[in-house]
């Protein structure tokens, strides 16, 4: 879906489209607080 956003807006210009794939792009990345999450997992591992 992201490509497919991204083809879009890079065929039209269309800034919904440019939305949309930041959108999507935005969900695959890890928010601050599953980061913080994470490294303190790690560090009880430890």
């Amino acid at each position: 879906m992201r490509d497919f956003s991204w083809n879009v807006f890079a065929m039209t210009g269309d800034v919904d489209a440019y939305i949309l794939y930041s959108h999507i792009r935005n969900l695959d990345e890890p928010t601050e607080l599953e980061v913080e999450e994470q490294e303190t997992l790690e560090q009880t591992v430890e």
